[in-house]
Order: structure tokens, then sequence, then C-alpha cells
């Protein structure tokens, strides 16, 4: 039985204009990229803020600190260990791969630069902690605030990785019986040294700066784009909402990641997009 109510349209999404963003990315001959818990989002990780930061009573700000943790180790893990379960079921979306694909672009067939000695044309900093970039394909990922399939022991300081999903024993222990803890920056650390002097390479000698799905509110990493913009880096946000960073940005686009980026895959892959450098 067919309804007498009219069948009423639903107007199609405007399509997202990028071709101010492939002209920049073309005409660049090195670029980096910070990006944030927004493209994780879209790959179905909750980020700390908004509805789906709290966990059970807690707010994230009250698990990811060194006070917590030494306060209450068993609380702190069963909140970690619910976000490796998430993160492991979680895939990389069309975001993560143009991205890759633009470093392949970009580096050729360049390994990365592990002593950190010269920037790359291509440097990718996140501040996730999932690995979905470098599930992707990305190779040069400088990641500012750890790893969450990293371990590291609170005693004796060492590490290892461990991408199991339950964690067995739990919560994890050292070989020296020491209760570990995960290898990732929490509120009020520092950065990991070699990370930083890395990613402000990266983003003092870029032509190109792209902030990708970050509220940037986090510092330090909030500032790079601001290093990169002082020495001469054109600035281009794409996010959802506006930031702090809005006024300053060459191109702003309003959407998500994988919509903006995604469709650029193909026409990167093809060369139509980004150059690559002779070295």
């Amino acid at each position: 039985m067919k309804s007498s109510a009219a069948r009423q349209s639903i107007p199609a999404r405007p399509a997202i204009k990028t071709s101010d963003l492939e002209a920049l990315l073309s005409s660049a001959k090195s670029v980096c990229v910070l990006t944030g818990a927004g493209i994780s989002q879209e790959s179905g990780v909750p980020t700390f803020r908004g509805a789906g930061g709290l966990w059970k009573q807690y707010r994230p700000e009250e698990l990811a600190t060194p006070e917590a943790f030494a306060r209450d180790p068993m609380t702190v893990w069963e909140w970690y260990a619910w976000r490796r379960e998430i993160i492991g079921r979680a895939q990389p979306n069309a975001a993560h791969f143009a991205l890759a694909e633009l470093e392949q672009r970009f580096a050729g067939d360049r390994n990365g630069d592990p002593a950190g000695e010269q920037a790359e044309p291509f440097t990718l900093l996140t501040q996730n902690v999932d690995g979905l970039h470098e599930r992707a394909g990305s190779r040069n990922v400088i990641r500012l605030h750890g790893d969450i399939w990293r371990l590291r022991c609170t005693q004796c300081g060492a590490e290892r990785q461990d991408n199991s999903v339950p964690l067995d024993p739990f919560p994890p222990r050292c070989d020296c019986s020491s209760l570990m803890r995960p290898g990732v920056v929490w509120f009020g650390e520092p950065l990991p040294d070699a990370a930083w002097r890395r990613a402000t390479m990266a983003a003092g000698s870029a032509e190109l700066f792209l902030i990708v799905g970050t509220s940037a509110l986090v510092e330090p990493a909030a500032s790079l784009p601001l290093l990169g913009k002082q020495n001469g880096a054109r600035l281009v946000e794409i996010n959802l909402d506006p930031t702090p960073l809005s006024g300053l940005a060459e191109l702003s686009i309003r959407g998500k990641a994988a919509e903006v980026l995604g469709p650029l895959q193909e026409k990167i892959r093809r060369g139509k997009i980004g150059k690559i450098p002779t070295l």
C-alpha cells in the first residue's frame, strides 16, 4: 500500500569546494600536518570533549593525570582498557588514507628522518594516540602525545609494545614486577623531547601547514601552526567548527576531514595534486 502523502525530497548536501586547497598543495614544496581528535572521531573513536568524552561519572581530565594514576591505578587502567577496545575495532577513514597518499607524493621513497637532523618534505604531527595514521600507511608520523599501545614501567622505565585486547594480565606488570602505565602523555606532563624537537623543526620549515580535526586548544601542540606561520607557512584549517586559529588561516574549510580530504586521494595518486621534490 502506498501512502497518499507526498514524498518530501531531502536536499542534497552541498559539495565542499577544495580547489583552493588543491592549488596550495600543488604549489608547496614542503607540508606539515597537525591532526587532532576530530579525524579519529570520524572512525568512531570518542573525543575528550563533548558528550562522548564522559566515561562512567569521570571526565578524562580526572583520569589522564599522574596524580589520578598514583591515587587509583585500577580505575585509570579500566578507562584505558575501554579506550583500547574501541580503538582496536576502529578503522582508518578516508582522511587517514588521503594523508598517507599525500606523504607518498611528497616524500617519494624516503624513509623519514629518525635522528631528527633535517626536516622532511612531508611530516605528520598527531595529537592522537590510536595509531590509525600508521595503519593507513603514513610513515613520517610524530606522535606528540604518545602511543596507547605502548606500556611503560613505573619503576624501571622499561617499555614494550602490546596490542592485545584485552590485556592479560590486567593491569599489566613489568618483568621487574612493577606496575606498568600507558605510554601516553598525561595532563601536566611534558611532551617527549625528541618528538617536540622534530615537530618544531617540521613546523618551522614547512611552506604549507594543514590543521585537521583539532580544536587548537591543547598546548603546546596548538602553538605549532603559529610557529609555522611565523616562519612563512601558509595555514589551512579543516575542521567542523571555528577554532582560535581560524582567523589566522589563509584557508578555513568547514567540514569533516574525510569529506574534505577523502575525495582528493585519487587525484593525489594520479599526480594531479602535490609534487615529488627533487632530491
